[in-house]
């Protein structure tokens, strides 16, 4: 089943699995919407609860004033001329009643509750007890009340005062604010809603110029550079790094484009060698061209096969890694095969060694490899003399392969490591290098952990130290 993926103009992706997902900006505006929501009903239902909490006790509070008013003017002065008292000054949402001992009413503000006691409370002289009831049939309304019943002591009896104080109003009052939270919160998330959503919009529409820019940038031209906000935020950061990232991609594309020349370069000398060869000897009817021109041909045949070997080298160095094996080595002994085949292979150069023994964990094979190429450019760059040493030092091993040449220049120190440098353009191809060696040998002392630098030889020439740790 093929993947189909279809921009909308709604901001949302369908996908293959017919599941859709919402863009940045849709995410985030329904992220900011609901996050505003959740806080408003969280808030809105703290605020109603305190509301309702301090009304409450505003009420209660009251009552408790007036039922302790009350009960010391019954202590003071009895129940006489009490009920004339009561009518006018009982506050409107309040009943009162004074009970004597027996529960008969003996004093009431209002005639609807001068015959029935309110509540079964009967507290002790100056104690205070407290009730709630829904429904009081006995009145007109079946609002919420709050009682609130005091003891009071006169003459040797004790007497009952009851407070009934309605909470239907406060209660009202906190339907009412949440009738208008109700109704304001869906606009003022309408408000979160479009602002998020425009603001948001408003924050990506450089990442989408960037997207835009990267967009239409091909692999035929990386020149081409994302625009950078002026703004020191994470986007400018993006656009920063994304313009660092095409650096790096053009430059690897440049040195890839070089390599592809170099490398084609080098096969063209050696394939114009052996077409050229081939020709002379198919003119040739006497045979006597062959037996002239066979070892010219094996040796660019030979120089063929190891440049293409190095190639595939550095190909997979760059790919996957060079693949290596881990078994103890000697540097030691690999170091003193190489000075005995240089002094062969090279009876006019003076070749000494300081060799120590060192050991060390990696690929016999491709450490030999770094130490030949090591010693082939000595042996090339050297008036007289080669040298070659083995240490241990601070749990590293060193190798140094110098020579009495005619050195490098520092600025070109790091150069030589490209592929396809060489410093001396006179030289030919056929007595020089093809200018892969300094590279294979780093690229195989990185996938030892080590390194190898060059530095200036105390006879004049150039100092190549491998360190790898032991």
């Amino acid at each position: 089943m093929t993947t189909v993926v279809r921009r909308r103009k709604d901001g949302w992706y369908r996908t293959a699995g017919g599941l859709r997902q919402a863009s940045v900006r849709s995410r985030s505006t329904a992220a900011a919407v609901i996050v505003v929501a959740v806080a408003m009903m969280l808030g809105a239902a703290a605020l109603l609860l305190l509301l309702q909490r301090a009304l409450i006790t505003e009420v209660s509070d009251a009552a408790d004033g007036r039922v302790g008013d009350i009960a010391r003017q019954v202590s003071a002065k009895g129940t006489a001329g009490l009920a004339t008292d009561l009518g006018e000054t009982t506050r409107p949402g309040q009943l009162i009643q004074v009970l004597d001992p027996s529960g008969r009413v003996v004093a009431a503000s209002s005639t609807r509750v001068d015959t029935t006691p309110l509540t079964d409370l009967r507290p002790p002289a100056d104690a205070l007890l407290r009730s709630q009831v829904g429904e009081m049939p006995l009145i007109d309304d079946d609002h919420s009340f709050l009682i609130v019943a005091q003891g009071a002591a006169y003459d040797g009896r004790t007497y009952t005062v009851v407070v009934a104080s309605s909470v239907e109003t406060q209660r009202q009052t906190v339907v009412t604010v949440a009738k208008y939270l109700a109704i304001g919160f869906p606009a003022l998330l309408i408000v979160v809603g479009v602002a998020g959503w425009l603001m948001v919009g408003q924050a990506l529409r450089p990442v989408e110029r960037i997207r835009g820019r990267v967009q239409r940038i091909g692999t035929r031209d990386l020149t081409e550079r994302v625009p950078v906000p002026q703004t020191r935020d994470e986007i400018a950061r993006l656009a920063v790094t994304m313009n660092e990232m095409l650096d790096r991609l053009e430059t690897g594309q440049a040195t890839q484009r070089a390599f592809v020349a170099d490398a084609s370069h080098e096969l063209r000398s050696p394939l114009a060698t052996l077409t050229a060869a081939l020709e002379v000897i198919e003119a040739d009817t006497t045979g006597q061209a062959w037996h002239e021109l066979r070892q010219v041909m094996e040796t660019e045949t030979d120089r063929m096969r190891q440049l293409v070997e190095d190639l595939l080298l550095l190909a997979k160095a760059d790919d996957t890694g060079i693949r290596m094996r881990k078994v103890d080595v000697d540097l030691d002994d690999l170091v003193a095969a190489e000075i005995q085949r240089l002094r062969s292979s090279a009876p006019d150069l003076t070749v000494t060694g300081d060799v120590h023994p060192v050991r060390v964990v990696g690929d016999p094979a491709r450490l030999s490899q770094v130490l030949r190429n090591l010693v082939d450019n000595a042996a090339r760059a050297a008036h007289s003399t080669v040298h070659l040493t083995t240490a241990e030092q601070n749990g590293s091993a060193i190798i140094t392969v110098s020579d009495d040449g005619d050195g490098i220049p520092e600025q070109d120190r790091q150069r030589v490591f490209e592929r396809f440098v060489r410093l001396d353009t006179s030289r030919s191809r056929a007595s020089g290098g093809s200018g892969l060696g300094l590279s294979i040998a780093r690229e195989i002392t990185r996938a030892h952990n080590g390194t190898v630098t060059l530095a200036p030889s105390p006879t004049g020439g150039i100092t190549a130290t491998v360190t790898l740790p032991t």
